[in-house]
């Protein structure tokens, strides 16, 4: 069957706490080239800041390009599919309140989309830091050695994947599959990829579409956020064996090598070599590298455990 050409879009995206963000994010997505019609929909959990007032005065300057929908229960899911069933466009593009959009980005993912067929596309999320703490970050996330080469992370050619960034969708298929699952907190893009695959479906991967991301800014934001992520990890994989990659493996195989006894100096010595001949990264960087990669093994080995042991209590 063939499908409709695309070039109408509805950029959705979930806010929280966002007052220092939210129009840097909102003016961001308007100055996107389109090839057709445009509008944004905010999907506002209740915030401790000023968020919301913010809100209004952009939806005031836009006009009905900018709507707002609220999002009592505060969780991502639930905030993309409020956002989702506003949208009267066929092309739902996900963005989020701290990512940069490249130009061109939603252009070239209508392309893609009508070229290609999918249900989804996406492209690749470029970490950045500001500090010499969140460069470390930003290289564990876009390097092998930190998230394991993923392509969203690390590129590849362009083709179908299981997952990636964010995501272009057709609202025609978001809406035959339920939208986003409500009860993933984390983890939602990965398991509603999952479902459009199994229905039939292609997630398209294009290195051409990237997304500008400034991960955690401290050590224990950075620890927390890994735990969690590898909890749920390790939940979707107990409700989906056979769709875990081999890569999600690694680090908690590598956390149950250290309970046996692997000398965590050979893991450090192999982690040092490979760090401090990295030439483009000064020496700072280098350092908090050292700390920065076998936190985020660490901790998200030992969160895969505990969700694939115990799951999660769920939203």
């Amino acid at each position: 069957m063939k499908m409709p050409k695309l070039k109408n879009i509805s950029f959705v995206m979930p806010v929280r706490d966002e007052e220092p963000y939210l129009r840097t994010a909102v003016e961001s997505v308007f100055a996107q080239q389109v090839p057709g019609k445009m509008e944004l929909i905010l999907a506002i959990a209740p915030s401790k800041d000023k968020t919301m007032d913010i809100a209004l005065g952009l939806a005031k300057e836009f006009g009905e390009k900018l709507q707002i929908v609220e999002n009592p229960k505060g969780i991502t899911p639930v905030a993309l599919n409020l956002a989702i069933e506003k949208a009267q466009y066929e092309v739902v593009l996900r963005v989020d309140a701290h990512s940069e959009l490249s130009e061109g980005y939603a252009e070239l993912a209508v392309e893609i989309l009508n070229e290609t067929g999918a249900a989804n596309v996406g492209g690749m999320m470029i970490a950045k830091g500001k500090s010499d703490f969140q460069a470390a970050v930003a290289f564990g996330y876009n390097d092998r050695i930190g998230l394991g080469g993923g392509a969203f992370h690390v590129g590849g050619e362009p083709g179908p994947k299981e997952t990636v960034y964010l995501g272009v969708f057709r609202k025609s298929v978001l809406d035959e599959l339920g939208g986003f699952d409500p009860e993933w907190v984390r983890g939602q893009d990965w398991e509603l990829n999952q479902r459009i695959r199994k229905a039939g479906y292609q997630v398209w991967f294009d290195p051409r579409l990237q997304v500008g991301y400034y991960p955690r800014s401290s050590w224990e934001e950075l620890a927390r956020q890994f735990f969690k992520t590898g909890r749920w990890r390790g939940a979707l994989t107990r409700n989906n064996p056979a769709d875990s990659s081999v890569r999600y493996w690694i680090p908690p195989v590598f956390v149950l090598s250290l309970v046996w006894g692997f000398p965590i100096g050979f893991y450090l010595l192999g982690l040092g070599i490979y760090v401090f001949t990295r030439p483009a990264l000064s020496a700072n960087v280098k350092a908090w590298l050292m700390v920065v990669v076998p936190t985020m093994h660490i901790c998200w080995g030992l969160g895969f455990w505990w969700g694939l042991f115990r799951g999660v209590t769920k939203a």
